[in-house]
């Protein structure tokens, strides 16, 4: 005798579906610079990645677009927003950390200039605040603040957040519930230009994380080549 599926189960809501999207590659990241708050736009790279991104995401289906208000993350948006009609809506809350004195330098200089301000950033010390700059502790309340009024104006919709790396780690580690008050220093999650980070949310307690660093979308028809990760 077949099992019936309980009735509730047919009523349910569908879940929000929630798409955290780096940016794609800046002209900082082709040089391996300290990107932070700066203009520096999309490479050619970075505009393919988010024309192949765009395209996916269509065909998936986007109900809103939220973005970073800094030029690269606007940029990468803008293919979605062209292919779906969608506005766009540009937030400093999900902008990457202010660097402050670190900001257009490489790590060997970074290291050389301002090494108290630079080990600080890399061992990921929540409460360091950059020369100049803030401290991770800063970006997660303004992001997760922002981020959670969006959750719950959103509900049952799919939502695509284009921001940086250092916002999409600590969004992913607050979702996932692996960041508190005490927490001092966290491990670093890593998404690559244009990578994805997906979620299905019916709740606050009731999260499920689909995928981390999703970059299938990147990979060339040919399926020999995939495209960088900076």
């Amino acid at each position: 005798m077949r099992a019936r599926c309980p009735h509730f189960l047919f009523n349910m809501p569908p879940p929000t579906k929630l798409y955290l999207i780096r940016h794609g590659q800046s002209a900082n990241n082709a040089e391996g610079r300290f990107g932070g708050h700066s203009s520096t736009p999309l490479s050619a790279l970075g505009e393919e990645q988010a024309e192949r991104t765009a395209r996916m995401l269509a065909s998936e289906g986007v109900d809103v677009i939220y973005s970073s208000d800094l030029p690269r993350a606007i940029q990468t948006a803008k293919y979605t927003a062209d292919v779906t009609r969608l506005e766009i809506h540009a937030t400093p809350s999900f902008r990457e950390r202010h660097v402050g004195v670190l900001e257009g330098l490489t790590f060997d200089e970074s290291k050389a200039k301002y090494p108290s301000d630079y080990y600080a950033l890399v061992n990921r010390d929540l409460h360091h605040v950059i020369s100049g700059g803030e401290s991770y502790r800063q970006l997660l309340r303004r992001a997760t603040g922002t981020l959670d009024k969006i959750l719950r104006n959103h509900r049952h919709e799919r939502i695509a957040i284009y921001s940086h790396t250092g916002v999409i780690c600590f969004l992913t580690l607050h979702l996932i519930g692996a960041i508190n008050r005490w927490t001092k220093q966290t491990p670093w999650i890593v998404t690559s230009n244009c990578g994805i980070n997906r979620f299905e949310i019916r709740g606050p307690r009731n999260i499920r994380v689909m995928a981390l660093n999703d970059t299938r979308h990147l990979i060339k028809p040919t399926g020999n080549d995939a495209f960088g990760a900076l």
